[in-house]
């Protein structure tokens, strides 16, 4: 769910300004799961611009007072959260943990790094949500280390129906800055793509693992 409509047109805007995301049509990528797309989307571009990267967490932090208050922590998913999720905790003056995908194998094999205490509110940081799949085994870690999640929230999403069904069954809140629908809609209006362009790419998200097939 989209908190607030200017912001998640800037957030595209912004995105696409720095090509964290890039959309292509005619010469689609393949993703790991190998589904052809034709957007891509890496938002740990976002570190490499300070200015973006405040603009970032200065709207996450917004919405997480708004949502929920002051949490005891903030928690990452590894990877792609961790560097946006750390400047979110530093600007709410918050611990910072983060959740790996599995546990570690040597060491203390920890899942979840950082300091924390059972019955905390946390509230997790995503950068991209696609399926949900792996966000939710975020949350799972966290709920079995008895850690109260309060709701996620991501930079972007596509919009998949289900990543809402696998949201609502694991009882999660999920909020992005922006989606997939008001960056079509963004790129359209600053010519960044065409009206057939924008045609094909409404078409993929409507069935992305059979699209090109």
């Amino acid at each position: 769910m989209i908190l607030d409509y200017n912001t998640a047109k800037k957030t595209a805007e912004l995105l696409l300004q720095i090509n964290a995301i890039k959309l292509n049509p005619k010469n689609p990528f393949t993703w790991a799961s190998g589904w052809k797309s034709p957007i891509y989307c890496d938002n740990r571009i976002i570190l490499s611009y300070p200015h973006i990267r405040v603009y970032v967490r200065e709207q996450i932090s917004k919405q997480i007072n708004e949502l929920y208050g002051k949490p005891d922590l903030i928690a990452g998913v590894a990877t792609g959260a961790i560097g946006i999720g750390m400047l979110v905790a530093d600007i709410m003056n918050l611990p910072f943990i983060y959740v790996r995908p599995n546990s570690k194998k040597h060491g203390r094999k920890n899942q979840i790094e950082g300091y924390f205490s059972e019955g905390q509110n946390v509230v997790v940081i995503e950068d991209l949500i696609s399926t949900g799949n792996s966000s939710l085994v975020a949350v799972e870690a966290l709920r079995e280390a008895n850690l109260i999640v309060k709701g996620m929230i991501s930079i972007f999403t596509y919009g998949f129906p289900i990543s809402y069904e696998n949201f609502n069954n694991n009882n999660v809140e999920l909020y992005t800055l922006s989606s997939y629908d008001v960056l079509l809609e963004q790129a359209l209006e600053i010519k960044y793509i065409n009206d057939d362009e924008f045609k094909v790419l409404n078409e993929w998200k409507q069935n992305p693992s059979e699209w090109q097939k």
